[in-house]
């Protein structure tokens, strides 16, 4: 596997920040490229994977909602659910069905997946030559041409995950670039919530 190497938010005593790696792989792999897999090497029928996974969803919705914990062969699904957004008490007398709301699913991978992806991993770890972070973040004039490219291919507006992808940082330093446009009396940028995302606009 192909890693990479970056510097982390957190520093040491000195203000150096540690490093932390991560894969340097960025390719997206859908249900339809692993069904197509499955099929010519697992002698499965095309569409088969994808129709188990969709009745696997139909189950496991079930069984979820109903507050059970889920044991497959890839791992343990479970609900996560917690009070409503701003409460805050003391009392469990006065927790409601109300004001319980569904935050998601937690997944905690199994031994039997982990111990597959392990033996895949044979010819082990293997260092790419990414770009160093720290100078990409000090040559704020190429960045600052890199943001004006991207509102000019957006038609005014950048995320954070465009921004990582043009100028070569990754998704936290953009973010942090980003954010730091928007900050001063004279911002570059506004940024905007949108669904689970941000926009950053021109001012």
């Amino acid at each position: 596997m192909l890693f990479e190497v970056h510097p982390s938010p957190m520093k040491d005593a000195e203000g150096k920040p540690y490093v932390y790696v991560r894969p340097a792989s960025r390719r997206r792999v859908s249900m339809s490229d692993i069904d197509d897999y499955c099929a010519t090497n697992y002698a499965l029928r095309p569409g088969e994977l994808t129709r188990a996974f969709d009745a696997f969803i139909q189950a496991s919705a079930y069984w979820l909602s109903e507050g059970c914990r889920i044991e497959t062969p890839i791992g343990t699904f479970a609900p996560k659910i917690g009070l409503r957004p701003g409460m805050r008490t003391t009392d469990p007398k006065t927790v409601r069905g109300r004001d319980v709301v569904f935050e998601g699913i937690d997944f905690k991978s199994g031994k039997k997946y982990e111990g597959k992806v392990r033996s895949w991993l044979t010819d082990g770890f293997r260092r790419a030559d990414n770009p160093d972070t720290t100078e990409l973040m000090a040559d704020k004039e190429r960045l600052a041409t890199v943001l004006g490219e991207c509102l000019a291919a957006l038609g005014g507006y950048v995320t954070a995950r465009y921004f990582a992808i043009r100028s070569g940082l990754t998704y936290y330093s953009a973010r942090k670039q980003l954010d730091l446009w928007t900050e001063g009396d004279q911002p570059k940028l506004l940024k905007t919530r949108r669904g689970h995302d941000y926009i950053y606009t021109e001012t």
